[in-house]
């Protein structure tokens, strides 16, 4: 394994940093690193930037839109990203079903769906979870039957991420109850406004509207739009699962949290001493500090591993990426809430035009927010307990 960086290697990273110090709002980027919820409207903006640039979607195939990368400039982009604070591309259409699209998609679903998703001028939603099917994904219930030339879907999906805001899903739908579970799944792609299809928001701890429940009442759609083959579902989930896996990590963000973590804790004090004077918060600070260079060794790790693997075939250890990411992030969270103290107790919504003063610290608001939000880092995307199991199966070989 060869972690030294060449010199065009550097000189990109040099490039990403500009770009995405730069050309980006300092308040967008300010929100995003201290926690705060982006509209619609942000996000949309913020993905156009990067498209403009050809910078959306860099892992896909050339033809539509990628860069042809190699691992270490995806590393750079993702990692300098983060740090800057840029949100990252809107991962359903990104990391999830624009991937799948480009690989087992038909020609006239590429030509379809693949320039307006990059440019989120289709704002995908992830219909996989249901609420007797969540780490064991594979006993959905949501049944698609075919009926001539249209599929008909009945079922309910929940925890779907900003559907409140999307056009199309993409649903994991059971089209064969007559096989073992995993070989009678299929993916298939629904408009939105389809009648029948219905939104119901759910409210999260931290007080925001981000995930929601979504019902399909004979919900009727193309046959056309079924990606792939029929029954062969499953196969393009774990494709998918594996791409968002690896971007949960987020050793960048982490990073910058951790830089706010330490400047916050050098400013606030406690009696006659600032917190990060404090051994044990020290201690604390330290040990997560330095999880988080191992996390990044490992993605470092992974990154040479991708110079041999077969492009397009997810690496396993995406799940280590995933379990580690995941509790440092959570961590983190907890450390920012330990700096700030009692000033993490009061609830301060974030609303436009507020002109109250500021209860305690600028990171205050966000902290208690924050930290009972990031409980699910460790649920979604395949909780860290499935990704045991993945671990000891495909890297361990048990």
């Amino acid at each position: 394994m060869d972690l030294a960086f060449t010199a065009e290697e550097l000189a990109f990273r040099d490039e990403a940093r500009r770009f995405f110090r730069t050309e980006f709002p300092e308040a967008l980027r300010r929100k995003v690193l201290e926690g705060g919820h982006l509209s619609r409207e942000e996000i949309v903006q913020s993905q156009r930037i990067l498209n403009a640039r050809g910078w959306a979607v860099p892992n896909w195939p050339r033809a539509w839109g990628g860069q042809d990368w190699s691992p270490v400039q995806l590393y750079f982009y993702q990692d300098e990203m983060q740090q800057a604070g840029v949100p990252s591309p809107l991962g359903f259409n990104t990391s999830m079903v624009g991937p799948v699209i480009a690989q087992f998609g038909s020609q006239a679903q590429k030509e379809r769906f693949l320039p307006a998703t990059a440019n989120l001028d289709i704002w995908w939603c992830q219909g996989f979870s249901e609420p007797g099917a969540g780490s064991d994904l594979a006993s959905l219930r949501t049944a698609a039957r075919r009926e001539g030339e249209q599929w008909v879907i009945n079922g309910q999906k929940t925890w779907t991420t900003l559907a409140q805001h999307a056009d199309w899903i993409f649903v994991l739908c059971r089209t064969d109850g007559a096989v073992k579970k995993q070989e009678g799944i299929s993916f298939i792609l629904a408009d939105m406004r389809t009648p029948g299809i219905t939104v119901r928001p759910i409210q999260t701890i931290d007080g925001g509207h981000e995930v929601n429940e979504v019902f399909f009442d004979d919900v009727r759609v193309p046959a056309e739009n079924l990606v792939g083959q029929e029954n062969k579902g499953w196969d393009y989930a774990k494709f998918l699962l594996g791409n968002e896996r690896t971007g949960i990590a987020r050793v960048g963000l982490s990073k910058a949290r951790l830089q706010r973590i330490r400047a916050l804790a050098a400013a606030e004090r406690v009696g006659e001493r600032a917190v990060l004077d404090d051994p044990k918060f020290r201690e604390k600070l330290a040990a997560t500090e330095i999880e988080l260079k191992a996390l990044e060794m490992t993605q470092l790790r992974v990154v040479a591993d991708e110079r041999r693997r077969e492009k397009g075939r997810p690496n396993p250890a995406s799940s280590i990426l995933k379990l580690k990411g995941s509790q440092i992030q959570q961590a983190t969270t907890e450390l920012l809430m330990e700096v700030v103290g009692p000033y993490a107790l009061p609830y301060v919504p974030e609303e436009e035009g507020r002109n109250e003063p500021e209860i305690g610290p600028h990171d205050a608001a966000v902290a208690a927010p924050s930290y009972f939000n990031n409980r699910k880092v460790s649920i979604y995307g395949g909780s860290n307990e499935i990704q045991h199991n993945i671990i000891a199966k495909a890297i361990l070989g048990f």
